[in-house]
């Protein structure tokens, strides 16, 4: 049984992943910005909680606070103020009274435990209880949920909806983060349209540069889209030039092929150390990468979905420890295929496939259906990919398979 290694010059997708990460020196120049702009930002250093959550002792319930050593006396309580979220009790709640209080409001000073208001019973200024309670109960205590000086975020953190109400929540109202990345963008082919331009015999619109913005939009990067350069040395040197100069990394869709009649590969090896990788997975067998003057490259294969899927299990790890980001962990799930997969061995497979509750409340995937490489609709319909090991042949249905979730980048 032949497999990825023992193919001449393919270059198994594990090693490309590994040696690309750890040819990548991240970019570490910080800025400041306040926390309105700090979406998908990575953390440039760690953040600690500079007060307790919650800042004060406060209710649970809406109820009374009292002191539990009064309750072993007595099964009546005079109230004698109230608390309510935002306007404390600011008296004295003295031995056998009680103070009415509502759900989150300060705990006054005296009181430990809080009694809910469906077991009491109210008459005038006397309250009676009618449950016995243990010291505490019903009690939220300063710093319960974060504790000042507790390490919040730890640098290298991508910060989420969630993270930024965090830090609003802290009164954290500015944060250090990395630089924002440059990213440029080239297609090459004279066959290349624009979506809303008219097509000529053999002409096809251009796609990939569309996908790749949405992804590096997700990515929080600064994009430089160059369009698409005509199949001219003089033009597509032009390009690299100037996007080499102005971004931390360039990446470009086609040309990098065996075989493709242009000058991209002869201009990336004029300009930098660039190697042309046949890597054993599919879609995608050619992908680029090196080094250029100033940035990295990534070369995509043209086809559509060969440059989506590189871009996306390749670039986009590689642009993420450039942003000083944690490593990212995709979910991977062990699922029954509803459908025979067609497979031979040799290459790590990246099926579309779409997960989903059968009937029986199991869960199963299903092949989105045609494979190849120009077919961008089977992306759009799948949630995930069918990921098959290199050494594998054809999956019969209702065998396990291997599913890798589709993320934010995708979605």
């Amino acid at each position: 049984m032949s497999d990825c290694c023992s193919a001449p010059g393919l270059m198994p997708f594990e090693k490309a992943l590994a040696e690309m990460l750890s040819a990548i020196s991240p970019v570490t120049e910080a800025e400041s910005i306040v926390i309105e702009n700090s979406l998908d930002r990575v953390l440039a250093e760690d953040v600690y909680s500079p007060v307790n959550v919650p800042p004060h002792n406060n209710s649970a319930m809406d109820g009374y606070a009292f002191r539990i050593e009064d309750r072993t006396n007595t099964e009546r309580l005079t109230l004698v103020g109230r608390s309510m979220a935002g306007q404390p009790f600011t008296g004295v709640c003295g031995k056998n009274e009680c103070v009415r209080i509502m759900t989150g409001a300060k705990m006054p000073s005296s009181c430990d435990t809080v009694e809910m208001q469906e077991n009491c019973q109210v008459e005038n200024d006397t309250v009676h209880f009618l449950s016995f309670r243990k010291e505490g109960d019903n009690v939220r205590y300063a710093g319960e949920d974060i504790a000042k000086g507790h390490l919040l975020f730890a640098k290298g953190r991508k910060l989420s909806t969630i993270d930024v109400g965090m830090l609003a929540s802290l009164g954290v109202a500015s944060v250090a983060v990395i630089r924002k990345l440059k990213v440029a963008l080239i297609a090459t082919g004279d066959e290349l349209k624009q979506p809303g331009m008219a097509l000529t015999d053999g002409d096809i619109y251009e796609s990939n540069s569309h996908t790749l913005m949405g992804m590096m939009t997700r990515l929080n990067v600064e994009v430089l889209n160059f369009g698409i350069i005509e199949d001219d040395k003089a033009s597509i040197r032009a390009a690299f030039e100037q996007a080499d100069k102005n971004a931390d990394a360039v990446i470009s869709s086609g040309g990098v092929s065996v075989g493709d009649a242009d000058y991209t590969k002869e201009v990336l090896d004029e300009l930098g150390e660039i190697g042309f990788w046949k890597i054993a997975m599919k879609p995608g067998k050619p992908f680029a990468f090196g080094k250029l003057p100033n940035s990295y490259f990534f070369g995509l294969p043209g086809n559509p979905v060969s440059a989506v899927v590189t871009a996306h299990l390749l670039a986009i790890p590689a642009l993420s420890k450039m942003q000083s980001c944690h490593a990212y962990m995709p979910i991977k799930l062990m699922v029954k295929t509803a459908t025979a997969l067609r497979k031979s061995p040799g290459r790590m497979d990246f099926q579309r496939g779409v997960i989903s509750t059968n009937a029986a409340g199991e869960t199963e995937v299903h092949s989105t259906g045609s494979q190849g490489s120009g077919i961008l609709s089977s992306m759009a319909v799948a949630n995930c990919y069918i990921v098959l090991p290199a050494d594998k042949g054809k999956v019969c249905a209702g065998e396990s398979v291997q599913v890798q979730l589709f993320d934010s980048y995708l979605a």
